[in-house]
């Protein structure tokens, strides 16, 4: 029934919906054969998507309130595009929370208020004219998205107004609808009191976001379709079964056909369907169907033909299924069978351009990387998806949590602190409806998609008789699936709530503990790794328990995507901005920036650890074949090339391939015969060990690589290393000491307490000179746990220290140069820098550090210096080839790689620590004439960086536009460096073993030779 439309409806938790049609699944319907099989385009919808006229209103008092009047004149207002957020497209300013409201310090309020001076509201009108083969049809409009509260008129009658930001809002049109061009408005409030409910960790927009399209329907039209792929507990016999409801309510088909195809288009069964009062069902059953799981996402394709009272074929809707069983049994999560580790991410839907307005071509580039780093989960972090993701899901094979759009953080958790003293839903039961319609509108949407493994009662909402309910309802709806819901942690009188323990950011320990002591449900993280910066560091330590502990099933990395977005900055240069660039208060700055691929979909260095610690064929080489272990629940080897390569010294010197077949759940072993004697020279050797598609694939091409194993090994030599050749002649001056030979010229000073002059055939490599540093550019966890408060001395110690003595020893054929160096934190601290000048004009520089009592974590032992921006290509025989770190280098392998130093500055919209490589045994620094010099570790590999930017020039860097022009290459050759942690980012701590411990002597040496 049509009521007077009333602003108040806004703060009324009572009215989320007047006149919307009920939910229902998201099938897509033709009214031939023909245009079903060729999967076009609906011809019975029409987008309204495009330009529609639009104005701004900065609060409901200032906007046009008779605007939807059809003799309002809109023809000046100015174009918005649909789909696309209002404050994207010139109108007010995007904003970033994360867990408080967005109106926290502007207004003083309590749920269901909501903000009267800050609630923009965009008048939105859309002139159209239905399409000829619609007429004389009923006609509905579809919003799929809308942000946060609407009102609909079409030509000056009210339509309709709905809440819910993330699931679709339909509404009949037909009694409004004139001849000719009909004038469509629709009123979107940022603010109402679903705003409450939607307080998610993401930038705070409003607008039609989503597709917009009218629709009609045939004469019998199938307006909802329940269909269920099931399979019996021996997983052998499979039934398809569906319940179909009908539009108008009461037509009657006077048949129903259902037709059965497998993958490659054979009829498996053909089905009339039982009609009923209002509702058709029928059942099919499959022997031995071919199941659907992430590794193969095995489709069916049903087809049902609806035919009209004449018998006449009026709608047929095809619709793929999977017949799959998911499943609790002896407290394990099972999916056919089998025992699931979920190696997951959360997404939120983005783009760096058109925020959470993101296109099919954004959805199929997340699907391919994600297959093509052995993702195989996805949690719809934290509100329902478009419905494409889910096809896309279903066909490409990935398992997903679906979430309802549910959080209201700030209401029970303030800066940290559990306070639910007026959390929402809660025990409320005035909020029950509003809650329990977003979980119905998500189910019956998503209902039919196989990829869909459990429901999630949506995110960080406390707990209560609300949300046990949701999860109440599910289980009655839907047996087939599990339930999730995290937030009973916090409050285990709901425990009921979730069929799996789910938490957020549990060190491993912390798991470990749960998983020990005879635990009732099956473990999950729902968020663990935050993926801030550069971060992922100790992601083995989660890894590692998949094999240890069956109840422990995996998690889901936050997250998959940064939330930066494009702006300019004052000379009109485009940069990735986060929260407060937009003067958008109050904000949470830079924490939206937690993807594991940027926000212009470029992979961060972090997807290497990823792809790694996620694959399931484990490749263990050796010198004379591979192991293989598959971790594959329904899938062997034997889609894949076995490649392998034999390298010294970064050199490739055989290569071959193996055909084997290990099978799911398995280990097995393949020999190789490397040729004769290759393994004779000393050196050190590795054996690479690749997985590759043998064939192309729908996310990825025949060659790609989906799994890696390597192994190292050395071959002693007792040949003496060649004399060096050439004299020194040194000159001690009275502030200089100069090693010069044939054709260089080495300096040091007593004045500087340093090297300051290694100059090769008349060119000048150092441009400022070496000095121990323990200091490293924050990373964003470094900052979460007040890196700079608990150890920030050592930032002045990289800045202050004083060179306490020099002295210098001359032998026959080299020269030794020792700087002591006193810091001022400690007087027991001594460093020591020692300079030994071979004659052919190598130096070979040693530090050594003595330590003291009560002195924090150090961030990095090392020296660095300075070198002309021109020596800017660099050559690696380290592990790569993307940066990586002590706790997170289980995906780098020993090579030889190339790059250039501007290279080495990763994509965090922060600056920050990034470029580092560890096991480092030599690199090779030069100019585009191939000039310049080489780094060599002596005993141990070295971790090492070479940056356009010294540390504290990162440090003191916001964005990247903040760095200066680049002039030197930064050189910083280091015995340790922490971790880069990465439990959380607001206090968890790098874990012990890849910390720097102040108080233990340390030291490391290296090489630096002239090329």
């Amino acid at each position: 029934m049509t009521k007077v439309p009333s602003i108040n409806w806004l703060s009324d938790v009572n009215v989320f919906a007047v006149n919307r049609l009920p939910a229902h699944s998201d099938h897509v319907y033709y009214q031939t054969v023909e245009e079903a099989n060729s999967a076009a385009p609906m011809r019975l919808r029409h987008e309204l998507n495009g330009d529609w006229k639009f104005t701004y209103s900065i609060n409901p008092d200032n906007r046009p309130e008779q605007f939807f009047q059809l003799d309002f004149n809109c023809s000046g207002w100015g174009d918005i595009c649909v789909p696309g957020h209002i404050q994207l497209q010139g109108y007010g300013k995007p904003q970033y929370v994360n867990t408080m409201y967005p109106w926290d310090g502007h207004n003083e309020i309590r749920p269901p208020e909501i903000p009267k001076d800050h609630n923009s509201v965009g008048s939105y009108v859309k002139m159209f004219t239905v399409p000829a083969h619609m007429k004389h049809k009923p006609v509905y409009i579809s919003f799929q998205g809308v942000e946060s509260a609407f009102y609909v008129w079409l030509n000056g009658e009210f339509v309709g107004y709905s809440e819910d930001s993330f699931t679709p809002a339909e509404f009949e049109l037909t009694p409004f609808l004139i001849d000719g061009e009909n004038k469509l408005a629709v009123e979107v409030y940022q603010r109402s009191t679903g705003s409450w409910l939607e307080d998610q960790d993401f930038w705070r927009f409003s607008g039609i976001f989503r597709d917009v399209y009218l629709y009609t329907v045939p004469e019998i039209h199938v307006f909802d379709a329940h269909v269920r792929a099931e399979l019996d507990a021996s997983y052998k016999q499979g039934t398809l079964q569906a319940d179909l409801k009908f539009l108008p309510a009461d037509s009657v088909p006077s048949k129903i056909m259902a037709e059965l195809f497998d993958a490659k288009g054979r009829l498996i069964a053909k089905k009339d369907a039982v009609l009923g009062d209002g509702i058709c069902t029928f059942s099919i059953p499959v022997d031995t169907p071919e199941l659907w799981s992430a590794e193969n996402p095995n489709l069916y394709k049903l087809f049902i033909h609806v035919y009209n009272e004449s018998g006449s074929l009026v709608e047929v809707i095809p619709q793929k299924v999977g017949f799959r069983r998911f499943e609790l049994v002896d407290k394990v999560m099972r999916l056919n069978g089998e025992r699931i580790v979920f190696k997951g991410v959360n997404r939120h839907e983005f783009n760096c351009r058109r925020g959470r307005a993101i296109t099919k071509e954004d959805m199929l580039w997340d699907i391919k990387t994600l297959k093509q780093n052995n993702i195989n989960a996805v949690r719809t972090s934290h509100y329902p998806n478009q419905s494409y993701w889910y096809d896309l899901c279903d066909e490409y094979g990935i398992y997903v949590i679906d979430e309802m759009n549910l959080e209201t953080h700030g209401s029970w958790q303030k800066m940290g602190a559990v306070e639910p003293s007026w959390n929402i839903p809660g025990n409320k039961p005035e909020w029950q409806d509003i809650v329990m319609d977003r979980a119905i509108s998500m189910y019956e949407r998503d209902k039919n998609h196989p990829s869909i493994l459990i429901w999630s009662c949506g995110n960080e909402s406390y707990a209560g008789e609300v949300i046990l309910n949701v999860s109440k309802y599910f289980k009655e709806v839907d047996p087939s699936r599990l339930v999730h819901y995290e937030g009973v942690f916090h409050n285990r009188d709901y425990n009921e709530t979730s069929d799996m323990e789910s938490r957020m950011y549990a060190k491993p320990a912390d798991i470990e503990k749960y998983l020990s002591e005879n635990p009732e449900k099956p473990y999950i993280s729902c968020e663990y790794m935050h993926a801030m910066g550069n971060s992922l560091g100790g992601m083995y330590k989660y890894t590692d328990l998949e094999r240890k502990y069956p109840m422990y099933q995996g998690g889901f990395i936050w997250d998959y995507i940064d939330q930066s977005m494009i702006k300019k900055d004052r000379y009109g240069k485009e940069f990735l901005a986060y929260g407060g660039d937009f003067d958008d208060r109050p904000t949470d700055y830079g924490f939206c920036t937690n993807g594991i691929v940027y926000a212009n979909r470029e992979l961060s260095p972090k997807m290497q650890e990823v792809k790694y610690l996620y694959q399931n064929f484990k490749l263990e080489p050796d010198q004379t074949g591979v192991t293989v272990i598959n971790d594959s629940l329904f899938t062997d080897t034997s889609d894949y090339d076995m490649e392998y390569i034999l390298f010294r010294e970064g050199k490739e010197l055989a290569r071959g391939i193996i055909n084997m077949v290990v099978a799911p759940m398995s280990e097995g072993r393949a020999e190789f015969e490397l040729p004769a004697d290759i393994v004779r020279d000393s050196g050190e050797y590795c054996i690479h060990a690749f997985f590759k598609l043998k064939e192309n694939t729908l996310w990825a091409d025949a060659g790609y690589e989906i799994a890696f194993g390597q192994y190292v090994f050395q071959v002693k030599g007792t040949e003496k290393p060649a004399p060096i050749p050439g004299t020194l002649r040194v000159a001690e001056g009275d502030v200089n000491i100069g090693v010069h030979g044939l054709d260089f010229s080495i300096m040091f000073s007593k004045q500087a307490g340093s090297l300051v002059s290694l100059n090769y055939a008349g060119k000048e490599i150092i441009a400022l000179p070496p000095a121990p540093l323990f200091w490293r550019a924050t990373t964003d966890n470094d900052r979460g746990f007040s890196q700079d408060f608990h150890s920030g001395l050592w930032y002045a110690a990289s800045l202050a220290r004083k060179c306490v003595g020099v002295e210098v020893k001359e032998g026959d054929e080299q020269v030794c140069v020792t700087f002591t160096y006193k810091l001022a934190i400690s007087s027991e601290v001594e460093v020591k820098i020692n300079y030994t000048v071979l004659s052919d004009g190598s130096v070979r520089v040693k530090s050594v550090y003595h330590g003291a009592a009560n002195l924090p974590q150090m961030p990095i032992f090392a020296v660095s210096f300075k070198v002309p921006a021109d020596y800017d290509q660099l050559e690696w025989y380290a592990m790569g080839p993307e940066e990586n770190y002590s706790d997170r280098c289980k995906g780098a392998r020993l090579g030889l790689f190339k790059n250039q130093v501007s290279d080495n500055l990763s994509g965090y919209v922060m600056p920050q620590e990034s470029g580092n490589r560890t096991g480092v045994r030599r690199a090779s620094l030069t100019n585009r004439d191939g000039q310049g010099i080489r780094i060599s570790s002596v005993s141990e590999p070295l971790a090492c960086n070479f940056s356009p930017y010294t540390a504290f020039e990162l440090e003191n860097a916001g964005h990247h536009y903040e760095l200066p022009n680049v002039h030197y290459t930064v050189v910083t050759i280091a015995g340790k460096q922490m971790g880069v942690g990465g439990d959380d980012s607001w206090g968890a701590p790098v874990h012990d073993e890849h910390l720097i411990h102040a108080d233990q002597d340390m030291e490391f040496e290296f090489m630096i030779q002239r090329i």
